[in-house]
């Protein structure tokens, strides 16, 4: 699929890797309809692909909200005639130890609210959304593209039983939906980044940026349109399903 005059919808589109994506994908002509919770930070992205010389209209919803995410994507296909793809991007970390302990008395535990709101976000949101997406692609009879984000963490990582879980789900849902939404023209596929430079790394402090860059053999962090560049890739390779590209410098964990 050519990206040039598609519709693409972008979660997460406010900031970060979401509106990365979306800039560098506007150097190809593609269009955007960007959701995130936050209308300043979306008004910036708009702003930004603007000036790459595509358009990008904004949608202020919540992910995990099933009547949100439905009446959302509905409004979407009416504003901009349908979708063409989706990238599923939104995401949160809410890191901390399964259990923590020492010397055998237990000093703290992930909460379940603390797991909860990870998977709420990372998996359900990614559901609902690639759901919505599917129907209005097949109802519009679009052939499309949904790219889910995942992570390298999902082989797990300690700090993270609720993001790992999240982001192995997310990868078992593509490998599904792939299976299942084939027969429609719809193509899926997943990314799984390793740690990409962001602002949230550039405020590390020195020696823990450092760690980082000596895991990885490249000798430093991903950079936001080596991920968009995958994306490219998978919306333009027409044999491209139900796999995920793992972008992580050869991370060693």
């Amino acid at each position: 699929m050519d990206v040039k005059d598609k519709i693409i919808v972008i979660t997460g589109g406010g900031q970060g890797l979401g509106r990365a994506m979306a800039i560098n994908l506007a150097g190809y002509g593609a269009k955007f309809a960007l959701i995130d919770l936050n209308p300043e930070q979306l008004a910036q992205s708009v702003a930004l692909v603007e000036e790459a010389g595509s358009t990008a209209k904004a949608y202020v919803a919540n992910v995990t909200d099933e009547a949100e995410v439905e009446s959302t994507f509905k409004q979407i296909v009416e504003d901009l005639g349908g979708i063409d793809g989706l990238i599923n991007n939104a995401g949160i970390l809410r890191d901390g130890m399964f259990v923590k302990a020492k010397d055998g008395v237990v000093a703290k535990k992930m909460s379940l609210s603390q797991f909860q709101s990870v998977v709420d976000v990372n998996l359900t949101g990614v559901f609902l959304c690639g759901r919505e997406a599917a129907v209005h692609m097949i109802e519009g009879r679009r052939k499309g593209v949904i790219i889910n984000m995942s992570s390298v963490a999902r082989a797990g990582n300690m700090g993270q039983t609720n993001y790992s879980a999240s982001k192995a789900g997310v990868v078992a849902m593509t490998v599904t939906w792939a299976r299942e939404l084939g027969r429609h023209g719809i193509r899926v596929g997943a990314i799984a980044p390793g740690v990409i430079r962001t602002a949230m790394t550039d405020a590390m402090k020195p020696e823990a940026k450092e760690r980082l860059v000596k895991m990885k053999p490249v000798g430093r962090l991903g950079e936001a349109d080596e991920i968009a560049h995958t994306a490219k890739y998978i919306f333009e390779n027409d044999f491209f399903t139900g796999r995920v590209v793992e972008i992580d410098g050869g991370i060693c964990m």
